[in-house]
């Protein structure tokens, strides 16, 4: 891992520190860039997360799902955690936080619009990161492309529906074609981009042109992220400063979920007595979250400033913390499997 890999957590923190200063300093200039948009798109934001996508999406190799009958049970149970379990004790858990024990601190409103946010979270599960966090905790690198592949296939159809019907369950109405728009943006045209380009650098199949075009576009990768964190704590610094508390009123169901879910797939993984660098990944893209989609969808459906946009950018707050604390947790208990 690089520098900036290695530190990712430090480098994170920075940017929201930088970004809520900013943001508190230059309102006039975050107001400017947050009115660049299009059909409801922001695109400065746009561009920062279709940055940080691409190069991921061209790790993912479609051709990989032909192996998808090879080890089923890891497969079947980051399926069944990502599309089954996850979504619902993710809205579940908004609900029960900020419609009943939260609500003689949060108004009507906003605790809605943390509901939609953490609803977000939840429906979209790991894509990019997941490829970190197998390789920290000695995946299965092919198994681990197989099981993203598969999830990425799924997300292209069941986004839309599910973030629609947990939404309209916990009484938000969104627009469909603001949903549809969000998925086609976000996830169809980004893989399409992946396959194309690595169909054309990878003809002769060893990997050396591909793997060398990768590594050229890590570092964009992840100034896309710091970018992207400074701009959206920007947008919600007033909010932060006024209410800081809300922060970790967002965190802490979070937190729950984040824990909760590991915990059960974890447990499964066990139980199904998989091999340590199958159950690792297989747990890992269940507990972790697509957090780019998420932020992009929140922003398109709700506005930059938002509740429904901070409760995803406080996703990204604990998202690499968390989940550097779970791959600690794997690597320890490897002698389990």
């Amino acid at each position: 891992m690089g520098l900036f890999e290695r530190y990712l957590s430090v480098w994170v923190a920075l940017c929201i520190i930088t970004g809520v200063t900013l943001g508190s300093v230059l309102p006039a200039v975050f107001a400017a860039i947050a009115s660049l948009e299009y059909a409801k798109v922001n695109l400065v934001v746009a561009l920062l997360i279709w940055i940080m996508i691409y190069p991921m999406m061209i790790q993912v190799d479609f051709s990989s799902i032909k192996d998808v009958g090879k080890k089923p049970k890891g497969l079947i149970l980051t399926l069944v955690i990502n599309w089954l379990i996850k979504p619902f004790s993710m809205a579940a858990l908004g609900w029960l936080f900020f419609k009943v024990l939260f609500v003689g601190w949060v108004d009507p409103q906003s605790a809605s619009e943390y509901i939609a946010g953490m609803i977000l979270l939840g429906v979209a599960p790991c894509t990019a990161m997941v490829f970190v966090w197998s390789q920290l905790t000695k995946g299965d690198a092919n198994y681990t492309l197989v099981q993203v592949s598969i999830n990425d296939v799924i997300m292209i159809f069941a986004f839309a529906p599910l973030t629609a019907f947990l939404l309209g369950v916990t009484d938000i109405q969104v627009p469909w074609e603001t949903l549809v728009l969000a998925v086609v943006l976000y996830v169809l045209l980004p893989l399409l981009a992946g396959v194309i380009t690595r169909a054309k650098l990878d003809k002769d199949n060893d990997h050396q042109k591909l793997n060398q075009f990768v590594q050229s576009l890590k570092p964009w990768s992840i100034v896309g992220l710091l970018a992207t964190v400074v701009l959206l704590f920007g947008f919600q610094a007033e909010t932060i400063l006024a209410k800081p508390q809300i922060i970790l009123l967002i965190a802490i169901p979070l937190l729950i979920q984040t824990y909760g879910i590991f915990a059960i797939a974890y447990f499964f993984a066990l139980r199904l007595k998989l091999a340590h660098n199958i159950a690792a990944p297989a747990c890992l893209i269940g507990t972790s979250n697509f957090f780019e989609l998420a932020v992009a969808v929140a922003i398109s459906l709700f506005g930059l400033h938002s509740g429904a946009a901070l409760a995803t950018v406080v996703g990204v707050l604990v998202e690499v913390p968390v989940m550097l604390s779970l791959v600690y947790f794997i690597n320890r208990t490897k002698h389990w499997f």
